[in-house]
């Protein structure tokens, strides 16, 4: 009985290279094959910029730090006019949650989505309900909200996931319809039809009751940046490495064994329950709702964001809804030319950076030092081919006569 002495794929990971190269029963073809394999789960990525820039830091610190203030500044530049000013930047932070949410879908995974304002609404509607109906805190009604918004998205994309391009845009856009007309039609007496749901209740954390314009913009620019750190850290994990491969060849990532139909429906259900918690905001900050604040152009709109900030960016995201949603308020005097202005803008923008204002730039990949090192001392491949060397010649050439 002949002993085994190794096994019969190779030797392990932590071999060294001499020993790779020693074995006579691997070829070339098999060493690289077993190096390549082991590789996968020993790369260090390195993101770009990953070095701390002392000047970005400080310019970034100062930055957050005149943010914070920002009521009391307003209030020496503007005076009477804070409110309006601060409801405009809270719904420019409301926005960026509802256009970080869609950046997972569209930007993540590359799904093209324009139904985004159903998961928005059903957010809403699903707070507005339960504190109305059955006398739920509005904090209560969060989680509800956000998990009620990720259920039904689970529901309708289960059956349609599968779609691309073109084809998933138009299914999303039904979807956004059919729940505008069914809270419209006052769906199971709930939603109360086109008039919506009034006098729904401002939001209370730890005693304190958010009610001012100024509570607001602590309140919401808070959770934009609980949403920044949140979506940053699924960006940097394997479900956010999953979907930036599927994002960029479907086909060579199902082939590599990842379940990208089961990727695409996380992503889409992860972005819809935060649309819907940024539902609950919007409802407790007007405290009246209808089938009017959801309607398509709302999705058109998150669309424009993620596009025009540049897909997959959370910077990107954060410029484009300032430019989209606050920008305009700048020249609101021009009446309808600001909005002529503004279209002429986006078109010259999309002709000439259609990646967008921000793109997200590419993870680079660091090899580790061992792993290196063993790719060094691998024997070079032989010049008659790269599948290791060529047989050995048996039988000695024939000679002349």
């Amino acid at each position: 009985m002949t002993q085994n002495n190794g096994p019969p794929n190779g030797p392990p990971a932590s071999a060294p290279a001499k020993d790779l190269a020693r074995g006579p029963a691997l070829n070339q073809t098999n060493q690289v094959n077993h190096l390549a394999n082991n590789l996968a789960n020993n790369l260090a990525p390195e993101l770009n910029g990953s070095k701390t820039n002392p000047i970005l830091a400080i310019l970034t610190g100062l930055g957050l730090l005149i943010f914070a203030f920002l009521p009391m500044i307003l209030a020496a530049l503007v005076g009477r006019s804070t409110p309006y000013w601060l409801d405009v930047i809270n719904t420019v932070g409301l926005y960026t949650i509802l256009a970080l949410s869609l950046n997972v879908i569209l930007g993540h995974a590359g799904m093209f989505h324009m139904g985004h304002a159903a998961f928005f609404a059903i957010g809403a509607y699903s707070t507005a309900i339960l504190n109305l109906t059955y006398g739920w805190s509005i904090m209560a009604t969060m989680p509800v909200a956000a998990l009620a918004a990720g259920l039904v998205a689970l529901i309708l994309a289960w059956p349609i996931i599968h779609l691309r391009g073109d084809y998933l845009l138009i299914v999303t856009i039904g979807i956004v319809e059919i729940v505008r007309i069914a809270l419209t039609n006052n769906i199971f007496g709930l939603t109360g039809g086109s008039n919506g749901l009034v006098g729904i209740a401002r939001p209370s954390l730890f005693g304190f009751r958010i009610t001012s314009p100024k509570h607001f913009f602590y309140f919401i620019w808070i959770v934009v940046g609980l949403t920044f750190l949140l979506f940053h850290w699924l960006e940097n994990s394997r479900f956010g490495r999953a979907l930036k491969f599927i994002k960029e060849d479907t086909v060579a990532a199902e082939n590599m064994g990842v379940n990208t139909s089961r990727y695409k429906l996380m992503a889409f259900v992860v972005g819809a329950a935060w649309a819907g918690l940024a539902g609950t905001i919007f409802a407790s900050r007007m405290r009246t709702i209808s089938p009017e604040s959801f309607v398509f152009s709302e999705s058109v709109l998150l669309f424009t964001i993620v596009i025009l900030g540049g897909k997959g960016s959370q910077k990107g995201v954060l410029l484009g809804s300032f430019l989209v949603i606050g920008l305009p308020e700048f020249f609101r005097g021009f009446e309808d030319k600001r909005l002529l202005v503004f279209g002429a803008a986006l078109v010259v923008m999309m002709i000439f950076r259609p990646q967008g204002l921000l793109p997200s730039k590419q993870a680079r990949y660091k090899l580790p030092p061992a792993w290196a090192d063993r790719l060094a001392h691998l024997p070079k491949p032989e010049a008659n081919g790269s599948n290791g060397p060529g047989p050995q010649n048996s039988v000695a050439p024939k000679k002349g006569p």
